[in-house]
């Protein structure tokens, strides 16, 4: 089926049925279904849509297994719009579908389109998971959807090859991505298509929106490169539809990436933005701007279309999607429930996996053989401590998969218990994910995985998580619960230098709402940051973690470490006063203080040490267990953290003292550098006295 319009077609009469084949209406009802929201709201992008509805409608009509009654299927295909600001393309197939809520009530209704944009409504400017069922992954910043889609394509390997059985397959379901010029111009479509190549994610499909226009005009200013020659070279099978309305084209197309078992498939699709526009097609000013009055009036005209009617739905429409969508996807869930209520009774355990990982639950003892560490003046490096923790955890928890940035021997997270294994092409039950020197698709996989109901971790450095903050950004606005695990936190990393210390990182993980971010001062701390994380399976994290070794603590003088799961604690104290002076700190820091704190009591001092790992979960506590810690009434404080000041205010005070970082830090051995930047017992004891003076120390 291939569909044509004239350039412009006579008008009809308001009352008359909208002119073409039930196909064509439905198509033509997804492009005026965005022109009329987009007109509404006077904001939006209707000219992806207007060019796509052909491609969309036949995906989703003829291939897509997914059962709208019940859009949570496990084994649903999965459908990622990476151009985000196309949002109305998916608004309209999930009201057009009747894609359900979980209460029965549509997922988006045609009053939800009709509050396209508006506040509160279900049909924001950019799909967002968790607001919209439906929605599989927030997008908008572009090229973070594609990166998703190799997350769960991923996902789908690995839960095949660890759940299903000859005979018995639960997971075979398929992963599409609809993409723009602009998600192939990001960098982080390359590290996502090379991944996904290499992997031989033959269950993934790309379909690349090709309409040769950006906001600034014709892609030719700054993209040349014959794309289908760069997924060639990433180890992918390309096939090009040289027409967006050609429905029989793009269904071969779709028929061979089906039938492909070596290599995941980019579909490039000729398509014009804006297609029925007499003025604005293929331009610009389709991009971005609403097509206002008359020009919908001679678009609708194009169509066929009644020229008045408003977010029109023809008679048959929604029946037509439903013959070919919802009969198929409800048929293949309702086998699917049978095989999965006979698999239960063959596989009672791995059933039991299942029902744990769908709703977000830990197994019963997944922390008992977490280690717990003796007190030792040399310690080790919470990485260290952290790669243990982890190798504790993972056997019991079965779907806690992740890896690193080439950097695992480094962060320490690599699985290194029997039966780990690595992911790797042809062989996808392993736990062991290798990202190459990839830091952004790496997050952006985090992400996908982690909408697949696994717990994923990523490993590199604390300074390199400037390559990841999209995906972290959009992890925590998805509550997503990967967890982020960074080393080498700070100057004492030592001779690398400047490059890699990091300074503001921290202050700006911080800042990122929703966000939990752990820097443990100890190995027992880095035991509980890891409990804490995994027990909050609808948030992400940030674990920072030192490269050089830190004391570990003597439990049995100070404070026990489950502290940690409150934020901040009081880790030692004035026995019997009102403290003097209060030392906190985060991290590599933790242990200065603490002999800071051990000479100021020599001295007669009445000290109190607060380790405050995340100053996030310290402010979810009551404000009673907050100034038990931190009692207002004591006003000398000194913080102590190798990194940016920003927000130690709020806990130092107006006249507290803070110890950190003003600048980039040097390169030289940690001996040396610690103290030249002023992070010394002494300097801690100096502005401890001057703030019982009434000075102050920055």
């Amino acid at each position: 089926m291939t569909i044509t319009h004239p350039a412009v077609a006579p008008a009809p009469e308001a009352n008359v049925r909208p002119a073409g084949d039930i196909d064509t209406q439905v198509i033509n009802t997804i492009r005026t279904l965005a022109i009329d929201a987009v007109e509404k709201a006077d904001s939006g992008h209707a000219g992806a849509p207007m060019g796509l509805a052909p491609v969309a409608y036949t995906l989703w009509r003829r291939f897509l297994r997914y059962d709208p009654d019940h859009p949570d299927w496990p084994n649903r295909d999965r459908f990622v719009l990476s151009n985000g600001h196309a949002s109305m393309l998916l608004y309209a197939l999930l009201f057009l579908t009747g894609v359900k809520r979980p209460d029965g009530a549509p997922a988006v209704s045609l009053d939800d389109i009709k509050q396209f944009r508006e506040l509160g409504s279900v049909t924001p400017g950019h799909p967002e998971y968790g607001h919209t069922v439906g929605v599989e992954t927030t997008t908008g910043p572009l090229g973070q959807g594609v990166g998703n889609s190799v997350g769960m394509a991923m996902a789908e390997r690995w839960l095949e090859q660890r759940f299903n059985r000859p005979g018995e397959a639960l997971f075979d379901y398929r992963v599409y991505a609809i993409c723009s010029d602009g998600d192939l111009m990001e960098g982080i479509s390359g590290e996502a298509a090379s991944l996904a190549g290499h992997l031989k994610l033959s269950n993934l499909c790309w379909i690349y929106d090709d309409n040769s226009i950006s906001i600034e005009g014709s892609t030719n200013l700054a993209f040349s490169e014959d794309v289908a020659e760069r997924f060639a070279g990433y180890g992918w099978a390309t096939h090009m539809v040289e027409d967006a309305n050609d429905c029989e084209a793009f269904a071969r197309a779709i028929e061979a990436f089906q039938a492909t078992t070596d290599r995941p498939t980019l579909i490039l699709v000729k398509s014009i933005i804006g297609y029925g526009s007499p003025h604005r097609q293929g331009t610009a000013k389709a991009h971005s701007d609403p097509l206002g009055e008359e020009e919908v009036k001679l678009t609708k005209q194009a169509y066929g279309w009644p020229q008045d009617a408003q977010f029109l739905v023809p008679d048959g429409v929604r029946e037509r999607f439903d013959e070919g969508f919802g009969v198929r996807g409800r048929a293949l869930r309702d086998r699917w429930d049978g095989a999965l209520g006979r698999y239960r009774e063959a596989h009672a355990d791995l059933a039991g996996e299942l029902d744990l990982m769908w709703s977000r639950r830990l197994p019963d003892g997944w922390d008992a053989d977490l280690p717990s560490f003796p007190a030792d003046a040399k310690g080790i490096a919470t990485r260290e401590a952290s790669g243990k923790a982890l190798n504790a955890i993972a056997p019991r928890l079965p779907w806690l998969i992740g890896g690193s940035a080439d950097l695992s021997p480094s962060t320490k997270t690599h699985l290194d218990f029997d039966g780990a294994g690595e992911f790797e092409p042809g062989s996808y039950g392993g736990r062991n994910l290798h990202f190459g020197v990839r830091e952004h698709i790496m997050g952006a996989v985090a992400n996908g995985l982690a909408l697949s109901a696994l717990r994923p971790y990523t490993g590199t450095f604390l300074v390199f998580s400037d390559y990841m903050r999209p995906p972290i950004r959009l992890a925590a606005l998805m509550r997503a619960g990967a967890v982020f695990v960074f080393s080498h936190d700070s100057i004492g990393l030592g001779q690398d230098g400047p490059t890699h210390q990091p300074i503001e990182q921290l202050a700006g993980l911080r800042a990122v709402p929703g966000l939990m971010l752990l820097r443990p001062g100890d190995a027992n701390e880095t035991v509980e940051a890891w409990r804490t994380i995994l027990a909050q399976p609808d948030r992400p994290a940030c674990l920072v973690l030192s490269r050089q070794a830190l004391p570990t603590l003597d439990r049995t003088k100070y404070a026990p470490a489950s502290g940690v799961a409150r934020g901040a604690y009081v880790l030692a104290d004035a026995l019997d006063r009102t403290p003097e002076v209060i030392l906190m700190a985060t991290g590599s820091e933790v242990s200065l203080v603490v002999e800071a704190y051990e000479r100021l009591a020599a001295a007669g001092i009445a000290a109190r040490v607060v380790s405050m790992p995340s100053w996030d979960l310290f402010e979810t506590q009551d404000l009673a267990y907050r100034e038990q810690v931190l009692p207002p009434a004591v006003t000398a404080r000194v913080a102590v953290e190798a990194a940016a000041p920003m927000g130690w205010d709020r806990y130092a005070g107006p006249t507290g003292a803070i110890i950190a970082m003003h600048g980039f830090g040097a390169s030289a051995p940690i001996k040396d550098v610690m103290p030249h930047f002023g992070f010394t017992a002494d300097h801690v004891c100096e502005a401890a006295r001057a703030q019982m003076g009434r000075g102050s120390t920055t």
